[in-house]
């Protein structure tokens, strides 16, 4: 996949991993960035920044997320890259007086199968498109501390791996990205806040900047990647999780008591 002069739509693109790639796509030449949020005014200084336009959409509305498709193909003549990039974090396991853990599968998961839903038709009918579905490591080893991300992530992973059976003989290209630490508030503010399973994570690996990973999706457009890793050591993290189970998960056990130790 080729950026320049490509129409792209990001969401969760006012902050975070979302800005940063709304600003990288714009300097590899995309034609046109649609940045979508609910923040409306961030969303608006990152598209005034880089000539794009805002849209405020929640991406729980699945018939407003596919207004906003049809607008954008009207005005556009297309999109040629969706991220689906909107998340949130939830801090809850089992206990949940706030139900926290539907918020997480409605904005984690079910958010980016109503975005392939809207802008699957028109990619199919001009012959191409990619979609790229920010997801996280936790989606690929777990989020201790926070249940419904893992499992949500999760979800968006498996999801993304559907989409790359299914339709990626049909020229649609299908792209999962799979940080560990990236330095947002997402991770950031409850890091401050010492939540083990932020300790946890920042344990890990190294904190990334977002510009970092918006480096990491350019490149793993470019090279047709399904899964995008701006932290490699994550693959690697899998792959023992995969070929042992059981010692993995004696291993984070291990990670996370150490880690509520040191805030005892």
């Amino acid at each position: 996949m080729q950026l320049s002069g490509a129409v792209v739509m990001i969401t969760g693109g006012g902050s975070g991993i979302g800005a940063a790639m709304a600003r990288r796509f714009h300097a590899e030449g995309a034609r046109h960035v649609v940045v979508v949020d609910q923040a409306a005014a961030a969303a608006r200084t990152v598209a005034t920044e880089i000539g794009g336009s805002v849209e405020v959409v929640d991406v729980t509305d699945a018939a407003a997320v596919a207004d906003l498709v049809a607008r954008t193909e009207a005005a556009h003549g297309g999109i040629d890259v969706f991220c689906a990039n909107a998340g949130i974090t939830t801090g809850v396991g089992l206990d949940d007086p706030e139900d926290r853990w539907h918020r997480a599968i409605e904005v984690n998961l079910m958010a980016h199968v109503y975005a392939a839903r809207a802008v699957l038709p028109g990619m199919l009918a001009r012959g191409g498109g990619h979609l790229v579905m920010t997801a996280s490591a936790a989606g690929l080893l777990t989020s201790p501390g926070d249940a419904p991300y893992a499992v949500s992530k999760h979800g968006a992973v498996a999801f993304a791996e559907w989409l790359a059976v299914t339709y990626g003989g049909q020229g649609i290209g299908v792209s999962v990205v799979c940080p560990l630490g990236v330095a947002t508030p997402l991770l950031m503010d409850p890091l401050a806040a010492g939540e083990p399973g932020a300790q946890a994570v920042a344990a890990s690996g190294p904190i990334i900047a977002a510009d970092d990973v918006a480096g990491a999706v350019v490149a793993g457009l470019e090279a047709g990647r399904f899964l995008i890793l701006p932290h490699p050591q994550v693959g690697t993290f899998w792959a023992q999780k995969a070929s042992d189970p059981d010692r993995w998960l004696a291993g984070v056990r291990r990670l996370t008591a150490s880690e509520h130790r040191k805030q005892s």
